[in-house]
């Protein structure tokens, strides 16, 4: 197969680097932004005196943008070009993010969560559909799987930046503004390369969540529990008897888990017929993770082991339903099914919390574990029953 047209939507034989280096470094760019911009954003509304609940509430108006988001962004790329799209969606990200710091009203903050989430997500919708389709089937899962690290090392530089710069005065906002702006420079440098959506998605935005089910299911349970589990793990470990600081060196190793496993754990997935397999063999890794969480909290070693390969378990439901989901579409309905994929996301993010929290509440500390248990062994099912159904689709 010759390689495809530049802006083809078609397979390619090779790794295009000149596209991937675009989307991973741009989206990269916003992941460093994000990063820094969370825990700013928490902490100076603490300083105001606003309550948690309020903290909490603004804080979930990023869930509802990416679902406001989520169905318009195939749509506007379609209409004015992924890359066109892709930097006014920058230009809106980092005009918002400085906003936050002169919008001195608290209720100004919730219309800028909105332009501010809805922009971001639709920055993570077209460079994650620009990375599935410069990367050659055979390869998309080591392709993911460096795109998930350089992201989660994103992630990582911001909050490193955050405890170097503080909360105090406007440079932690123009470095988070002037991080995203940089993100419009590869997008801007790669634009002939972008591909070119020339017909719209064939179906309705929300049939494309069942299309693919297995795929979406996966990162609908890896946004309950990486949000869900974020939030409410330093609870949970604090009232087992942990510190602070311990409780925050075993979120650190959940991350470490995340980065390191994703290269791998993509790298697998390329040798696999069926990727829905491994898609289990991860969720069933969560589960058992889950399951004997309460029996090791008494040792912060032995935990520590165990949230290490549940970090990364984790992460490998995004990293592996995205390829498996890039390896059924191409063209429209890949974008198309990309929004919905991190449309699921988005659901899961908001969800997660709230069953996590109502377990604690209904069950005590160990609500915690036990709701988690839940969305992975739900997903167990699903994919077993899928498997069971439908054994040659790959």
């Amino acid at each position: 197969m010759s390689e495809p047209p530049r802006g083809s939507t078609e397979p390619v034989d090779e790794i295009h680097w000149p596209s991937l280096v675009a989307a991973i470094s741009s989206i990269s760019a916003v992941g460093i932004a994000i990063g820094l911009g969370l825990p700013l954003l928490s902490i100076i509304l603490e300083k105001r005196g606003i309550s948690s609940s309020m903290i909490g509430l603004n804080s979930a108006m990023a869930g509802i943008a990416a679902m406001i988001a989520a169905p318009l962004t195939t749509r506007a790329a379609h209409t004015y070009g992924v890359a066109k799209t892709m930097i006014l969606s920058v230009i809106l990200s980092a005009v918002s993010a400085l906003g936050f710091f002169y919008a001195t009203a608290f209720w100004m903050w919730f219309p800028l969560r909105v332009v501010f989430h809805g922009a971001t997500t639709a920055l993570f919708i077209l460079s994650e559909f620009w990375i599935n389709v410069a990367s050659p089937p055979r390869r998309r899962g080591l392709v993911l799987g460096i795109y998930a690290t350089v992201l989660s090392l994103g992630f990582g530089a911001g909050s490193l930046i955050f405890s170097l710069l503080g909360s105090e005065g406007p440079l932690p906002f123009y470095v988070g503004a002037g991080a995203i702006l940089l993100a419009a420079i590869p997008v801007f440098i790669a634009r002939n390369e972008s591909p070119v959506l020339d017909e719209g998605p064939e179906m309705n935005f929300w049939r494309y969540i069942f299309i693919v089910p297995t795929a979406t299911a996966a990162v609908f349970i890896f946004g309950a529990v990486e949000a869900g589990g974020l939030s409410m793990f330093p609870v949970y470990a604090t009232r087992a008897g942990f510190t602070e600081s311990q409780a925050g060196n075993l979120l650190s190793v959940m991350a470490v888990g995340n980065v390191l496993f994703q290269i791998p754990v993509g790298m697998v997935s390329d040798h696999m017929r069926d990727r829905r397999l491994l898609l289990t063999i991860m969720a069933l890794i969560g589960l058992a993770g889950a399951l004997l969480m309460p029996f090791f909290m008494h040792d912060w070693r032995l935990l520590s082991v165990i949230l290490l390969f549940w970090g990364g378990s984790i992460a490998g439901l995004y990293t592996v339903g995205l390829s498996h989901l890039g390896s059924q579409l191409q063209g429209a309905d890949l974008a198309a099914a990309n929004a919905a994929f991190v449309f699921c996301y988005a659901v899961g993010t908001v969800a997660g919390p709230q069953v996590i929290g109502s377990s604690i509440d209904a069950f005590g500390n160990d609500g915690f574990a036990w709701a988690i248990a839940l969305f992975f062994g739900l997903y167990v099912v699903f994919t077993g029953i899928r498997l069971m159904m439908r054994p040659k689709r790959t």
